[in-house]
Order: structure tokens, then C-alpha cells, then sequence
């Protein structure tokens, strides 16, 4: 698992993390993406507002109420972004979905995102883009890379290369 080092502790490179140190990593994404779970699947938050509120429920140290909240939602192995939730002893599978932006042409369905923000979310939703959208590149300009593309009832929309890298897809077949 690659973990992102804040500015001030990069100085103090190398800096190597134990199996102990990433199972309780894992054991905090896990609490944080079964809070965005609970909070859009049973509370029905948008998935845009879920991940403040999620910050402050994952470091809650109940493990009943996470395994409770993992029941109830039927053990779910995505967060409504779409990445993978760990199971109780910190282990998942990673997805292999590539980033739009990796492909000229073709039919894809969004699977999750590379960064999930309230304002990129919200600039999704204002496109009528979410998880399990099919996405067809009909145009790739090649001065920018920006994609004209077409999905569901939509037509002719033009996404940056900025927002296509951050949409993690899988061809559809």
C-alpha cells in the first residue's frame, strides 16, 4: 500500500511502515469508507457530502459498531467513490481500473474515482456522471487531450484531461 507522506515528515526519508503500522492504516480507511457506505446507503447523503462526516466517525474505536455497520450494509467490498473497503483484518483487493484519460476511443463504465472532493463530485453530478456510467470517447484532442464524449441521454460533452484522469474506468466488453 503506498501511502502519501506529509511535506514536513518527507524530510525524514526513508521511512519504512510496518505490516503493524499499515493494518492499522487499513483498519482506519475501512471505519472511513463504511462510514461513506452508511452515510449515503442508509442516511441518504449525497455521495459529495459524505467524506467530512466520515473524517469524524473513523476514529471512532467501536469495532462492533463498524462490523454492525458492515452487516447492515450487507459487507460491502466499494465506498460510494468507488474504491475498496479492507475487510476486518485490514486486507482488500485493489481494482485494476485505469483512468480515462489512458484511452483514445472506445465504450467504458466509470468505477471509481481517482479523487473523490466535494467539488469534483459536485461538478459530476451538475454532468449527470456517477459510478456505473458508461462512457463512450467519440473525439480525443490531441493539442489538449481534452475528450469529447457521450453517456446515458448525453452528447457532444467535452471533458478536460484533468477530469478524465481522475475517472477510473474498465473497457466495457
Amino acid at each position: 500500500m503506498e501511502v502519501a507522506l506529509p511535506s514536513c515528515i518527507k524530510k525524514y526519508k526513508p521511512l519504512k511502515i510496518t505490516d503493524t503500522g499499515l493494518k492499522a492504516a487499513a483498519i482506519i480507511i475501512r471505519r472511513h469508507r463504511l462510514s461513506e457506505m452508511f452515510l449515503s446507503q442508509i442516511m441518504g447523503f449525497g455521495w459529495e457530502e459524505v467524506h467530512d462526516i466520515a473524517e469524524e466517525m473513523e476514529h471512532l474505536s467501536s469495532t462492533i459498531l463498524f462490523d454492525r455497520m458492515d452487516e447492515i450494509l450487507g459487507f460491502p467490498t466499494r465506498d460510494p467513490h468507488g474504491s475498496p473497503i479492507p475487510d476486518k483484518n485490514g486486507n482488500f483487493d485493489p481494482p485494476n481500473y485505469k483512468p480515462l484519460s489512458h484511452y483514445k476511443s472506445g465504450k467504458f463504465v466509470l468505477k471509481a474515482l481517482q479523487e473523490s472532493s466535494s467539488e469534483f463530485i459536485k461538478f459530476l453530478n451538475n454532468k449527470k456522471i456517477s459510478l456505473g456510467t458508461t462512457i463512450e470517447i467519440t473525439y480525443l484532442e490531441e493539442f489538449d487531450k481534452s475528450m469529447i464524449v457521450s453517456y446515458s441521454d448525453q452528447e457532444d460533452i467535452t471533458l478536460s484531461d484533468d477530469v478524465c484522469s481522475r475517472l477510473l474506468v474498465e473497457e466495457k466488453g
